[in-house]
């Protein structure tokens, strides 16, 4: 097991309100600062994603987006600012993450995840939470934490709606994947994009705070997992679901050989 790093007194003081829980005490705030996160997407989840992981004091975050910041992302994606219009999201964002936190390591991958960049990405984290925005993106993420025995942190939103689980598949009964849920992914037609059908901007705060606190607990290993459990949010209705999800032998991912 890595050694946990001592904290200094500016860290006690900064990370006081989380010290004083019992369920985190120092141990637990030294094991953020030792931990590697992966934030894939930078807009709408990840900005409020990261701006709590950051602020909470988790070590190493990595963010990945090929994207750049556009007028249009600023109704919700509010780590960016009008001044950064034009300039890649991971270069924004480490901007903002290290106003709130200097102490936190950020990696910019400025590049879009694909199946020839993925596993050589997610192993150097211990987590990762995706907020990206098309399923091919989630569906790869899902594959190849299975495959690296990776958490699995993931969320959704359109229009009004937001959905929220953690996968950790690998660990065997108990542990679905995304594809036990969904076996294979919608057409693109099928389901349409924020672009195309819009979507709430403080939704995406909503969720992005949801799944910061998810990633935190899996962290420290408290709390009750999300997994095997999905999350539903209906922001008009002001409501919660919750759906038990069951692992499934015929899964193309994890089900039994």
């Amino acid at each position: 097991m890595t050694a946990l790093p001592d904290m200094t007194e500016p860290q006690i003081r900064r990370y006081a309100r989380h010290i004083v829980l019992a369920e985190i005490g120092g141990v637990g705030q030294a094991r953020l600062i030792a931990a590697r996160v992966l934030v894939v997407g930078a807009g709408g989840l990840g900005a409020p994603l990261l701006q709590y992981l950051a602020a909470a004091g988790v070590g190493t975050l990595g963010v990945i987006d090929d994207d750049t910041v556009d007028l249009s992302n600023l109704q919700r994606q509010v780590i960016h600012r009008t001044a950064d219009i034009g300039t890649a999201k991971v270069d924004s964002a480490r901007r903002a993450l290290l106003d709130i936190n200097p102490e936190v390591r950020v990696q910019a991958h400025h590049e879009r995840l694909t199946e020839a960049n993925a596993a050589r990405l997610v192993a150097g984290y211990d987590i990762v939470a995706d907020g990206s925005d098309n399923f091919a993106t989630r569906y790869l993420l899902n594959d190849v934490c299975f495959s690296l025995k990776k958490t699995l942190v993931s969320a959704a939103i359109l229009r009004f709606d937001g959905q929220l689980s953690t996968y950790k598949a690998w660990q065997g009964a108990g542990h679905p994947c995304l594809r036990c849920i969904f076996p294979a992914s919608p057409s693109e037609d099928a389901v349409p994009s924020c672009a195309q059908a819009g979507v709430l901007g403080a939704l995406a705060g909503t969720l992005g705070a949801l799944q910061a606190t998810e990633v935190v607990k899996e962290i420290l290993g408290i709390g009750r997992s999300l997994s095997g459990r999905l999350v539903m949010y209906d922001a008009l209705a002001g409501s919660f679901d919750e759906m038990e999800v069951q692992k499934r032998a015929d899964c193309p991912t994890c089900g039994t050989p």
